[in-house]
């Protein structure tokens, strides 16, 4: 019988979690690009084009799909009659194979995994340790599913335990209605029911690695009550109307993936975790006969998306010259392109921020008149200005706008999702803008970046403030000065009855 090794394991998780940083699965490209065919409202349309487009780029030039690179979630089923020649425990191997992958010099991933929960948070700086389950099984491989989970989806996972008589439909339906857009639709809803709590989300979790098949499935109908329930579940939630990046539009899930498990005679337990726009995961089978090894998707997956279109009618911005008269034109729902200087700032950066005022320190950048874009890029490699820089969701910096507008007379901020009616409030109290780039387009992004250079709190990493010089930055206005919001009215007008 030959022997798995070590080393081939580790390999193997580096490579695909290289791999799956920059190629999407062929299954999700394929529903993508049915989704934006038969998209309707021109603005969601255009979110999914730059998707695709940016999800092509990366393909290419073998750099990842969105800058939060994620936690490494690693599923094996180890057979009982596997041989090895392991030394180390399964965590220090598969993190060894985390550490490898993530620091890659040729196209280095984003740390994103903190240490302490509660204390520092001090960045591990390789993405360790990675998020492992194993399930011992029959046979005599070793079967591994990776995916990376960003944090703006891996956010929005609940939990309930309902009633035996409960509607597992209802409540997926009526939760989904309450995420937002921070889970940077269109994507896919992993369904776990039955077990206990944690076995329930784990289902869900392993449902998300499943194949996308939804259009077969109403193709031909369903043939048992998970199906049923994965066709009810996916017309719901699509006729609330969220759309791409939540714009309003007709898709806002391509699959709904259900996984069950027995379960107590008095519970109904339901975990529920969506996957964004920003899909990656692999599967691989490691038999002593070597390394695995991952094919690319075919580029011929890709429709033509021409983005100059939508281009040719946007709004130039020049940054350097913001004025109240320009904040106050600008209109929810309206296409800009940004010129000129952007400062970057999220969670950390604004804490840190929000100490130095209450402290009477003065500010180490100055934002009167400004714009802030809410992302933790990527680093960059070869002639890059700066790696993927896509944008990090908004509503976790609503606790520090107030505070920030009032005494910085920031103008404008960017990000990705909706904000909070607060922060609405205040938006519009100090006539200040909130603009949203693509979730899931972060190498396009990138490309307007011309220059970026750090001016404060370096020791933060990813987290530091950077000054950018950008170039034609593409947006979207998504609160205007009087706080009107296009996560409100872009839903709402293409919420509709389901067809059940």
């Amino acid at each position: 019988m030959t022997i798995i090794r070590e080393d081939d394991l580790i390999a193997s998780i580096a490579e695909a979690l290289q791999y799956i940083s920059y190629f999407h699965p062929p299954d999700f490209i394929s529903a993508m690009s049915a989704a934006w065919e038969r998209e309707e409202n021109p603005g969601a349309k255009q979110a999914m084009a730059q998707i695709l487009v940016n999800s092509r780029m990366c393909a290419i030039g073998r750099r990842p799909i969105c800058q939060d690179t994620g936690a490494a979630n690693i599923h094996i089923r180890y057979g009982v009659q596997a041989r090895t020649d392991f030394t180390r425990s399964l965590q220090e191997i598969c993190d060894e194979g985390t550490r490898q992958g993530y620091r890659r010099d040729t196209n280095p991933l984003r740390a994103s995994v903190v240490v302490d929960p509660f204390g520092t948070r001090q960045n591990s700086g390789d993405n360790t340790p990675c998020m492992l389950t194993v399930e011992i099984v029959e046979g005599d491989r070793i079967e591994i599913d990776v995916a990376a989970k960003g944090g703006g989806s891996e956010n929005k996972a609940k939990f309930t335990t309902l009633n035996p008589s409960g509607s597992v439909a209802d409540w997926v339906v009526e939760t989904v209605a309450t995420l937002g857009a921070g889970w940077c639709p269109p994507g896919i809803l992993g369904i776990g029911v039955g077990g206990n709590a944690d076995k329930a989300m784990a289902l869900a979790k392993a449902a998300l690695s499943d194949p996308i098949d939804l259009h077969e499935l109403q193709r031909r109908g369903p043939s048992n009550r998970t199906e049923e329930l994965r066709l009810e579940i996916a017309e719901r939630v699509n006729a609330l109307g969220i759309g791409a990046q939540g714009l309003g539009g007709v898709t806002t899930v391509l699959d709904v993936k259900l996984r069950s498990f027995p379960t107590h005679a008095a519970s109904l337990p339901v975990g529920l975790i969506p996957n964004c726009a920003a899909t990656r995961h692999v599967h691989f089978t490691l038999d002593g006969s070597g390394p695995a090894e991952f094919t690319p998707p075919d580029l011929a997956l890709y429709p033509e998306i021409l983005l100059d279109q939508a281009s040719a009618t946007a709004r130039k911005i020049d940054l350097d010259t913001l004025t109240d008269d320009v904040i106050s034109s600008l209109e929810p729902g309206q296409t800009l392109l940004l010129s000129g200087t952007l400062y970057t700032g999220r969670d950390a950066a604004h804490k840190r921020m929000i100490d130095m005022l209450d402290a009477g320190e003065a500010l180490p950048v100055d934002l009167r008149g400004r714009a802030i874009y809410y992302v933790g890029p990527v680093d960059a490699v070869g002639d890059e200005a700066i790696g993927p820089a896509g944008p990090t969701t908004s509503t976790r910096m609503d606790r520090f706008t107030d505070r920030i507008l009032s005494e910085t007379s920031l103008k404008l901020m960017i990000g990705k999702a909706e904000r909070g009616p607060a922060t609405l409030d205040a938006i519009a109290r100090h006539r200040a803008a909130y603009l949203i780039a693509v979730g899931g387009a972060a190498y396009l992004v990138s490309k307007a970046i011309k220059a970026a250079r750090p001016v404060a709190f370096q020791d933060l990493g990813m987290e530091a403030i950077y000054e950018l010089k950008v170039e034609d930055m593409p947006v979207t206005v998504a609160v205007d000065s009087n706080g009107n919001s296009i996560h409100r009215t872009g839903p709402e007008k293409w919420r509709r009855a389901p067809a059940l």
